[in-house]
Order: C-alpha cells, then sequence, then structure tokens
C-alpha cells in the first residue's frame, strides 16, 4: 500500500517537471505561429532625422516582440519590415513602393518627417495601400483645411496646426504679447508652420514683425537675430529642428537678448536641453504630455503611458521620446484595425478610420472620415524649461507640475 502511494507521488512528481519544462520552452505559451503579417515602415534611421527613426524603430521593434509573445494578430505572428529612407524625400517614395509591390506589405508606418512623409501620401492613396504617418505637417493628411482627408493616410503626432493653436492662445492669454519675431527652419516642417502662424496670428491682432527663415545645418544665427534686435518684437517664436533652435538660444544669450522664445513641439525631447545647455532656461514650448506625465489625468491614457514608459525603459535603459511614441501609436493603430479587417488593405483603412477613443501614448485617437488626425490640441500642453527640467503651465503661466527631462540615448533632433 505504501508502495503504490509512493509511486503515485513518484509520478505526480515527474509529470510536475514535465509540465514546467515545457512551460518554459515555450509549449505551453500564446506565441504566435504561421504566415506573418508584413506591416511596411519607413523610418529615417540615418541622416538629420536618424534621431526620431532610431526611437520610432526601437517603438516598433518593441511591440513586434511583445505582439509576437502574446499571439501575434488573430494568431499570426507581425512582422514589422523596417527600411532606412537616410532622411531622403526620394529614397522614401522609393521604398514606400519596394514594401508595397516586394514586400506586399497590409500597411507602412511613417516616415519620421514632414519632407520625407509627403512624396509617400500619394503613393498611399493612389497603391490604395493605408499609410500612418509620424510626421507632423498639417498637409500630410490634406491638402488644405477646406479638403477632405487624404482617404488612405493618417497620422498619429498632434499637427503643426494643433501646436500652433497652442502657441497662439500662450502668446495672446499668457505673454500679452502683439508683436512677435518668427524664426522657421526652411524644411517642409518649418515651412508648414509659419504658413500656420502667418494664417493665425494677424487676424487676432498679434503683428509678425520680422520672418526669417534659416538652413536647417545653419551654426550662426546672429545675422537673422540681429535683423530681430532692430525690431520691436516682444517674442521670438522659433519653427524648426535641432540643432537650429538649439543654436538660435545660445546666440541670443550671447547677443543679451531676453524677450520670450518660443519653440515649436519640433524640440520637446531632451536633446534640445543638452544643444542648448543654460541657454535652454525659461524657453517655452508645446509638447505631448508624455513629456510630463503627470500631467495626464488618470484613466486608460495615463495607465498606457505609464506602461509604455516603464516597457521602453526595462528594455532600451532609457526613458522613450515623444517621437517614440508616435512609432508606438502608429503600429497599435494598424495591429488594433487588422484584429477586426483582417488583410484586406480596403477594410483595413475602414477600420482605421473607424478608431474611436482610442487611448495611445500621443492621447486619445477619434478618426472619422472628415478627420485623420486623430487628436486635438488640448492633447497638447504648453511648458517651459528650468534647470534641465519641464515644468507645466497654466493658462496664466504659472508652473506646476515639475518633471525631469528624461534621459535618452537617442533623443530626438526633431526635424518632423
Amino acid at each position: 500500500m505504501k508502495n503504490g502511494r509512493a509511486g503515485k507521488m513518484m509520478l505526480a512528481a515527474v509529470c510536475i517537471i514535465v509540465l514546467t519544462a515545457l512551460l518554459a520552452s515555450g509549449c505551453g505559451s500564446k506565441q504566435a505561429t504561421g504566415q506573418p503579417i508584413k506591416i511596411g515602415a519607413v523610418l529615417s534611421t540615418t541622416g538629420p532625422n536618424a534621431p526620431l527613426g532610431t526611437s520610432e524603430q526601437k517603438a516598433l521593434t518593441l511591440l513586434q516582440t511583445q505582439l509576437n509573445a502574446n499571439g501575434g494578430v488573430n494568431g499570426r505572428p507581425v512582422n514589422f519590415i523596417i527600411v532606412d529612407d537616410a532622411s531622403d524625400s526620394t529614397k522614401a517614395a522609393s521604398a514606400m513602393s519596394d514594401l508595397i509591390k516586394q514586400q506586399d506589405v497590409v500597411a507602412v508606418i511613417g516616415s519620421s518627417g514632414t519632407g520625407t512623409t509627403m512624396p509617400m501620401v500619394d503613393i498611399a492613396d493612389q497603391a490604395m495601400v493605408p499609410l500612418e504617418a509620424c510626421a507632423a505637417g498639417i498637409k500630410v493628411t490634406q491638402a488644405d483645411p477646406a479638403s477632405p482627408p487624404h482617404p488612405y493616410v493618417f497620422r498619429t503626432p498632434p499637427t503643426d496646426l494643433m501646436a500652433a493653436q497652442t502657441v497662439f492662445d500662450f502668446l495672446k492669454n499668457t505673454l500679452k504679447v502683439n508683436k512677435v519675431a518668427i524664426l522657421y527652419d526652411s524644411n517642409a516642417f518649418g515651412t508648414s508652420g509659419n504658413d500656420v502662424l502667418k494664417t493665425l496670428l494677424p487676424p487676432a491682432g498679434i503683428q509678425i514683425v520680422s520672418d526669417q527663415s534659416y538652413e536647417t545645418k545653419a551654426t550662426d544665427m546672429t545675422p537673422q537675430l540681429n535683423n530681430i534686435k532692430a525690431t520691436d518684437a516682444q517674442a521670438v517664436v522659433v519653427w524648426g529642428t535641432n540643432p537650429g533652435p538649439a543654436t538660435i538660444a545660445k546666440d541670443m544669450k550671447q547677443l543679451g537678448m531676453d524677450m520670450p522664445l518660443v519653440n515649436s513641439h519640433g524640440v520637446a525631447n531632451k536633446t534640445y536641453i543638452e544643444l542648448a545647455g543654460d541657454a535652454s532656461n525659461g524657453v517655452y514650448l508645446p509638447a505631448g504630455r508624455m513629456l510630463v506625465p503627470s500631467s495626464i489625468p488618470a484613466g486608460p491614457w495615463k495607465d498606457v503611458v505609464d506602461k509604455f514608459i516603464a516597457d521602453f525603459s526595462k528594455e532600451y535603459g532609457t526613458n522613450p521620446d515623444t517621437f517614440a511614441g508616435h512609432g508606438w501609436d502608429a503600429g497599435n493603430i494598424i495591429v488594433n484595425a487588422l484584429k477586426v479587417s483582417g488583410v484586406d488593405r480596403t477594410k483595413l483603412r475602414a477600420q482605421i478610420e473607424n478608431t474611436k477613443n482610442y487611448a495611445g501614448v500621443d492621447g486619445i485617437f477619434n478618426y472619422s472620415a472628415k478627420d485623420h488626425n486623430g487628436l486635438n490640441k488640448n492633447d497638447l500642453i504648453m511648458v517651459r524649461i528650468v534647470n534641465g527640467n519641464w515644468e507645466t503651465l497654466s493658462v496664466a503661466g504659472t508652473a506646476k507640475t515639475p518633471n525631469s527631462a528624461p534621459s535618452s540615448s537617442t533623443s530626438s533632433s526633431s526635424t518632423k
């Protein structure tokens, strides 16, 4: 009797050991199997936009790992095929075409900047392949405000119009200025932002007393700044990309220009603070709320942001920047739609457009037939840089909710 009982106990122990080994080897996991679902991504992992594209690439790589470890999409693994466009618009268009024709991807993500994304827009519409853009230029999703959205093009970051509206409110209601100078990057992002500012400011009684451009790689902004000094500008608005905005901040300090400096959301990252150094102190800019997570109200959005920051930091040893968030949201929006639509591109496009109340990293997304941007300007906040930290601003401009700038070995240079 005792021998029989001992035998049963031994058998149970062996079964437990075998079951544990099977689970450890992955036999009991939800690992995705079968033919991969291919999603293209044209990102700028080299060239001027490399810090943006590198952050987006890291986010998508992390997302792919997590998805496939948990069953993929309807049991099939997901494969993000990432191609570097070298921050070149011609290469971006070529990569987009190759992904569609040679890889037969169901959708494409990218590119990292407005200039590289624009030639991809027509390809998406003509080939009827959904494109989730990571660029802020307003014309990425629609030719002009009166036109309907490009049918196959969507985006994840806040638009330059939303950012410009946030800056406008701040200039008018907090700084209470009526004369400003604008310095803008000559690239597509800077030009688009300047166009929006010229539409918003004068009708509201804010006079643009100086409107000048600079080259993306310019290392000396004193000629433009001396021109501004000769005006009666009460604030300087910079719409551009690093290193330009950081150079402007340093040159303004050297020239003794103590007027308020307001940047675009294109420098909402650690790199700007590192490049500008002490000259970044007191600089204002609009930014996505992920930059100051404590500014996000408790709920699904806050939960998503907290988990993304924790997972990204664990994987890469550094906090994500806002551009990693753009890539993360783009991948998730496509994946969520695929779970319903399947791999038919037309059905996928329709399902992406049907995205409602989706809590992403950048905000709560609501697409529609008339809106392929998904976010609104309330997903942005105004922040001020103080001693290397970001502080949120109330309507009156009083700093609150301090937050340390996330460290990042791949902080964005932000040529959106």
